[in-house]
């Protein structure tokens, strides 16, 4: 039982350093997502679009 523990102990010390990389790869990977998505939504046809859902939101009555 000991040994089991002790290669469990061993194994968790040599990914110790993984931790901070997978945080900042998922980060650039949130932030190009991010920047894609802007360039989508800024685009004239999808830009067009959301003001007329939002000006037929507005104008709705109940």
């Amino acid at each position: 039982m000991y040994k089991v523990v002790l290669a469990r102990l061993r194994a968790a010390r040599k990914d110790t350093g993984m931790v901070t990389s997978e945080y900042a790869m998922g980060i650039v990977a949130a932030v190009a997502f991010a920047v894609v998505l802007y360039k989508v939504v800024t685009s004239g046809a999808v830009s067009a679009e959301l003001q007329g859902i939002v000006k037929q939101a507005l104008d709705a009555r109940m």
